[in-house]
């Protein structure tokens, strides 16, 4: 919790809090609200027994069905110990709407933890890196072993802290980002003339000044974001988008 920083005056979101071991210490933080969203019956009942304190409210609802920025007002941040299966497309979905949220603490596995924070020439660097740092600043906070939590996992869990940027894309830059990495990294051991051939392949990347013998891992979030500018761009206003 000491990683949430001073949360007075913001209204927090947890997804996923099981007994309620970090529900009790945001509420015992000077949060001005704390919803907590469960979709398991069980952790439900448990979390609804912290229900005296007025500042609680408790969802019964699967997390990747709701728009999490409808339960809390401005200022508002997501601290979670996310379910491991669901974890990257919450993220993602987060991530899309990120000028909405002043902060993002979450609970990882470690190898996914990893992925979000990756640079370029790296194993762990792909799309989640790319997306998740052109609308973020992501720092790995703090890494957890198995026998920090009961039961203990297989495997090691880390904390990410995204801050989202002042400026954020539109959604159709977001949305043209998106199809740019997922063309480059789905063949990633292709050179990018091969992996984008879909996307305008050698003619989309000469216009952003990209040699098409490079691979998606060798790309900067800023490079990407030129691919992106340009695929978004309406037709004959592409240069001049990405000049900007």
């Amino acid at each position: 919790m000491r990683e949430a920083g001073d949360l007075a005056g913001r209204e927090v979101v947890e997804v996923g809090p099981g007994p309620g071991g970090l529900t009790r210490a945001l509420l015992a933080s000077n949060a001005r609200r704390v919803v907590a969203v469960e979709r398991d019956r069980r952790a439900v009942a448990a979390v609804s027994e912290l229900a005296t304190d007025p500042r609680l409210a408790v969802v019964e609802a699967d997390a990747l069905a709701l728009d999490l920025t409808t339960l809390v007002a401005a200022p508002r941040r997501i601290v979670a110990n996310l379910p491991y299966n669901i974890a990257t497309p919450l993220l993602i979905g987060w991530l899309r709407q990120a000028a909405a949220w002043e902060q993002m603490l979450l609970m990882f596995q470690l190898e996914v933890a990893e992925r979000i924070v990756a640079g370029p020439d790296t194993a762990a660097y792909g799309r989640l890196a790319v997306v998740a740092q052109w609308v973020a600043e992501a720092r790995i906070v703090m890494r957890l072993p198995p026998r920090a939590f009961v039961p203990a996992p297989k495997v090691w869990s880390a904390v990410v802290r995204l801050t989202p940027r002042a400026h954020q894309p539109p959604a159709g830059l977001f949305a043209a980002m998106e199809k740019v990495t997922a063309a480059a990294f789905g063949q990633r051991r292709k050179m990018l003339r091969g992996a984008l051939r879909p996307l305008g392949g050698e003619a989309l990347l000469a216009r952003a000044g990209i040699a098409p013998e490079r691979r998606a891992e060798t790309l900067t979030v800023a490079e990407f974001e030129r691919l992106a500018t340009l695929l978004a761009a309406p037709s004959g206003d592409d240069a001049a988008a990405a000049a900007r």
